[in-house]
């Protein structure tokens, strides 16, 4: 292993194009992984077990989080969601990382958890409101009741771009996208996700001392 690897946060509010970089980012370097959640509704229509979810009965949901064995969680509408642990810690042993779509919420949780040494997070801004709603009425998916809905969600999500490492403003996809890239590699190369820093130096200064 020549590296950690990173677990890389993408959150903003729906409609700033958060989906789609990260796909882009995932096509990108196939090395990335996008984290597979956990939840205890039932499974949908062509859900696959693996895939798009893991479900688990409520009980062994609970049990999992009681034993530490989510980095984050949440119950929605009757149902619990949540980050198993144990994948995201080997992929991280093993140099890998890691992509999750979530919200402050659970980026929170994960920053706060013993992987949090290791976690890259990015907020997507859109330009504008305008901007935001003219997006989300142009994907012809949502009722006006729903794109309502998802408006007045926004502005709270909105809040807490102060909480994460970098902030983009994606007025320009493909400029967004780069700017990402950049982000992610330099990242890549901090200390601490270097683990044969330690043992480069210790051979530099055993080096030093036999030409001293």
């Amino acid at each position: 292993m020549t590296r950690r690897g990173l677990l890389i946060i993408l959150s903003s509010p729906s409609g700033a194009g958060k989906s789609t970089l990260s796909k882009r980012l995932l096509a990108w370097d196939p090395s990335l992984s996008f984290s597979v959640s956990a939840t205890t509704r039932a499974p949908r229509p062509g859900e696959v077990e693996g895939q798009d979810y893991h479900f688990m009965e409520q009980d062994s949901f609970r049990q999992a989080v009681a034993q530490d064995g989510m980095l984050e969680h949440a119950y929605v509408f009757g149902n619990y969601y949540g980050s198993p642990k144990a994948p995201v810690e080997a992929a991280i042993k093993e140099g890998r990382d890691v992509l999750f779509d979530i919200d402050w919420q659970g980026a929170q949780q994960i920053v706060n958890s013993s992987l949090g040494p290791h976690v890259l997070s990015i907020f997507i801004l859109p330009p504008s409101i305008a901007e935001l709603r003219r997006r989300l009425e142009g994907r012809g998916q949502d009722s006006a009741d729903v794109i309502a809905k998802r408006m007045q969600k926004s502005w709270d999500e909105l809040s807490h771009w102060g909480s994460y490492d970098f902030v983009l403003v994606n007025d320009d996809l493909d400029r967004t996208f780069e700017d990402l890239k950049t982000i992610v590699t330099a990242t890549r190369l901090r200390r601490l996700q270097q683990p044969k820093l330690v043992d480069h130096m210790r051979a530099l200064q055993n080096e030093f001392e036999r030409l001293g």
